[in-house]
């Protein structure tokens, strides 16, 4: 049986909720086949902290050793799910993590390479996920705050230690909630159901297609 690790985030910046880690724990314990390959889910939740975040995230690599893994984070604003291509080696925090830590301009791996590409196959995973109606699109940044720091982290460790694994990070939009407390309105949001659907689409390709799609994906800004 395959495993899948997913993981989301505790809340931050003073929020009550995180949809990252409201919708991976749905999805905990989620069992099926693809190809004919059974699989499992284990959901972990992940610290809005520098360092403790990367520190949870490995260990929880190193004790299930996984197949598929896909770290998921709150990227209020945005009006899809955004399947993320490159992770970058810097923390440039706009606002303090949960443990008032804000490096700016800092390299995650002092001696790793300037990025890493995600190993999923990210052009088929959004457009099947868009194919149940679902908004997603290919993303050319995941930021430079706690997502790209456990994303970058992750790809060095699997690339590091030579591990054959699928990995790489989604950013899932603000819940309805949460959109409507914001203060500049409108402002883009996803039901947890929808983001739980699509996640669930997103493992699913992830695990049968070993070949990414050509489909434009790109961005002019």
């Amino acid at each position: 049986m395959k495993t899948v690790l997913l993981t989301g985030f505790e809340p931050f910046d003073g929020a009550a909720t995180n949809p990252s880690w409201e919708a991976v724990r749905l999805l905990d314990g989620w069992s099926g086949a693809q190809s004919g390959i059974p699989f499992q889910v284990v959901a972990r939740e992940l610290p809005c902290v520098f360092g403790r975040s990367i520190e949870t995230l490995l260990a929880a690599v190193d004790e299930l050793q996984p197949d598929l893994v896909i770290a998921v984070g709150q990227a209020g604003g945005r009006p899809e799910l955004s399947i993320e291509r490159i992770a970058i080696n810097v923390d440039d925090a706009r606002i303090p993590d949960n443990a008032a830590q804000q490096p700016v301009d800092v390299p995650i791996v002092a001696s790793g390479p300037a990025a890493y590409f995600t190993t999923l196959p990210i052009k088929a995973m959004a457009a099947a996920i868009r194919a149940q109606g679902i908004k997603a699109g290919v993303s050319q940044t995941a930021g430079t705050f706690v997502c790209n720091h456990v994303f970058y982290a992750l790809m060095h460790h699997l690339r590091s230690h030579g591990k054959a694994v699928k990995a790489g990070f989604i950013h899932v939009p603000f819940l309805p909630e949460q959109a409507a407390a914001y203060p500049v309105q409108p402002t883009p949001s996803m039901a947890l159901d929808e983001i739980v659907a699509g996640l669930r689409v997103a493992v699913e390709v992830a695990l049968a297609v070993e070949v990414d799609v050509a489909l434009a994906g790109g961005a002019t800004h």
